[in-house]
């Protein structure tokens, strides 16, 4: 069995195909993980979702902010942006059945075989994997439940910028969701920098790229993530495995294998 993590698919449903097909995808065998953001910007994202629903128990994704975007906009909490690519999925007939099923993934996971997470942006550097887990949990308990429109409400916005553990209800999951589909740079002691979203070393004073800190999860851990497309797939921490490669943007998808060793990866060709 062979474990393929992939970059950022955004609705560019040919070219994870390709991918796939270079590397004898077998759903009876293998499985694909999605780090965020399958859907929105790209130009097929209702037929990148059914697919990788119809996956079934093969494929494992965490959630990345353009999916969020996705149940917020669903909902009647946000309006579609100009530039998003999302009405087909919203007039689907099966539009309540991707929605659920969409709304079921966590934020974060962990493979403890392979000591391997998945994230779509990153995590606050003081985080284990318990804690990983747990604060995923919440928000996933929080999205299946009666309080999801509160969450999705009021999900948007920079504030509160610094983890507490005593933060309660729309803060508390505002900061969880903002570290784990969000950040791109923060500061030793969390604090998030959301404004900037330049390269790596275009930081901001006083602030790095989360990975660039002591991060306890990566002390024994490779993070698998996405989000950070000017990283080009290359955070230049072999703890830090990033897979956003722009391909919503005219560039190409990523995958790598997650249980052969990194960097291990292919890249799509048209």
């Amino acid at each position: 069995m062979a474990i393929y993590a992939v970059g950022d698919i955004q609705g560019c449903y040919d070219e994870l195909r390709r991918l796939l097909d270079a590397v004898d995808f077998d759903p009876e065998k293998d499985q694909l993980w999605s780090c965020g953001d399958l859907v929105n910007r790209g130009p097929r994202s209702l037929k990148a979702m059914r697919f990788c629903r119809d996956l079934g128990d093969s494929f494992q994704g965490v959630l990345g902010n353009h999916d969020l975007h996705l149940l917020a906009v669903s909902r009647g909490h946000r309006p579609q942006s100009r530039s998003d690519t999302l009405k087909k999925i919203l007039l689907a007939p099966d539009r309540d059945e991707l929605l659920d099923w969409l709304r079921s993934w966590p934020l974060f996971h962990y493979n403890e075989k392979h000591q391997v997470a998945l994230v779509h942006a990153g995590v606050h550097p003081d985080w284990s994997a318990k804690k990983c887990l747990k604060l995923s949990k919440e928000i996933q308990d929080v999205l299946q439940s009666p309080m999801a429109d509160r969450y999705l409400a009021g999900m948007y916005g920079n504030r509160p910028s610094r983890w507490k553990d005593e933060l309660q209800e729309e803060a508390r999951w505002r900061v969880i969701t903002n570290y784990f589909t969000r950040m791109r740079f923060c500061a030793a002691n969390g604090k998030l920098q959301l404004r900037c979203k330049a390269g790596p070393n275009a930081a901001p004073a006083d602030y790095s790229p989360w990975y660039q800190h002591r991060v306890k999860l990566m002390q024994e851990t490779t993070i698998i993530f996405g989000h950070w497309a000017a990283l080009n797939g290359n955070s230049g921490n072999p703890r830090a495995q990033a897979l956003d490669t722009g391909c919503a943007w005219g560039n190409k998808l990523t995958l790598c294998e997650v249980n052969a060793g990194f960097p291990r990866t292919w890249v799509e060709k048209s």
